[in-house]
């Protein structure tokens, strides 16, 4: 089969003088761009339709990299991308140089992440988020897009990036597109290829930490779930007892009027997972391991009820790794 190569577009005149018609769907990356990439582009085209337009944007921006962080090591693959954007069904890629996005230089006015912006990766990373945000403010100016796509893997953006389009009237729908990952379980990356072999080991305890805490999640709302449905009796007690809890623990009473968290079980599972990793040669050195409310990113306790985020970041050598799995706590508790 023959893929018609997308059109590279270097400046906004460009783009703004296509004609298209139907929606706009615009997938943002840095380039570099492998399956994960190319599952939000197929998620675009779809969401697009056949009359739509579907826009890629690759773009480094400066404004989010820290001092020390790896801007200039970072991979730059255009012709590559072209490729892999053009086999996913977009129809252009916009690669506009630094200067057509910050025509002035760095700009003096930016968009500021607020409180949410300051924990965890904000926490790791000061300005990171002021400088994704201000960024994402300008390519959504600069490609008007009826909606754009971002991955679930960076979940912390995607909710900064929501409330940004709520708090701030932007007229486009935000789309989150769950997690890729590699056949081994190590969410996809474009930084998972400066992993030597040694590395990549070590680097797969965050996604095992993660469905760590998603497995002992599932085995806590499996026993609320039998404990709502079996009657408080002796029965009770020998139905929980089966799914693996002492009797102690199933005491009917007891379960049926527990709070339907568990965070602190969730968190323990993962971390166990972590700290063994951290004895592996090379060693992981775990940054942060959070359960949160996705609305704020603040640690939920166990009373906690409805969605969640684990989330994980660590560094393994001198690659820098995320990932998070959603939970659901409280009746119909689920995992994604």
């Amino acid at each position: 089969m023959t893929t018609t190569p997308p059109a590279l577009l270097r400046t906004a005149d460009e783009l703004h003088a296509r004609v298209h018609r139907g929606r706009r769907a615009v997938v943002m990356t840095m380039g570099a761009l492998h399956e994960g990439h190319a599952t939000l582009i197929r998620a675009a085209r779809d969401l697009a339709g056949p009359d739509g337009e579907v826009v890629v944007t690759v773009f480094v921006n400066p404004l989010q990299f820290g001092a020390g962080e790896d801007l200039d090591r970072y991979p730059r693959t255009l012709d590559a991308d072209l490729e892999v954007a053009g086999r996913a069904g977009a129809d252009a890629v916009f690669a506009p140089a630094v200067d057509e996005v910050y025509p002035g230089g760095e700009p003096q006015v930016r968009i500021t992440a607020g409180p949410m912006g300051e924990r965890l990766e904000g926490a790791s990373r000061p300005g990171h988020f002021d400088g994704v945000l201000t960024v994402v403010a300008k390519l959504l100016h600069l490609t008007r897009p009826d909606l754009a796509l971002y991955g679930q893997k960076d979940a912390q953006q995607l909710a900064l990036i929501r409330r940004m389009v709520r708090d701030l009237n932007f007229g486009v729908e935000i789309v989150g597109v769950p997690t890729v990952r590699e056949e081994d379980g190590l969410a996809r990356s474009s930084r998972n290829r400066y992993l030597s072999t040694a590395e990549r080991r070590t680097a797969l305890a965050l996604s095992q930490a993660l469905f760590a805490g998603q497995d002992r999640h599932a085995a806590q709302e499996a026993l609320r779930a039998r404990a709502r449905e079996v009657p408080a009796t002796q029965a009770r007690a020998e139905a929980l007892g089966a799914l693996g809890e002492s009797r102690a623990a199933a005491d009917a009473h007891a379960v049926a009027t527990s709070a339907p968290g568990g965070a602190t079980a969730v968190r323990d599972a993962a971390r166990l997972v972590l700290d063994d990793a951290a004895r592996a040669t090379p060693p992981l050195e775990l940054d942060y391991l959070a359960l949160v409310d996705p609305s704020d990113f603040t640690e939920i306790g166990d009373d906690h009820t409805g969605e969640a985020v684990l989330a994980v970041a660590a560094r393994v050598g001198a690659t820098r790794l995320i990932d998070n799995v959603h939970l659901t706590f409280g009746p119909h508790g689920a995992a994604s």
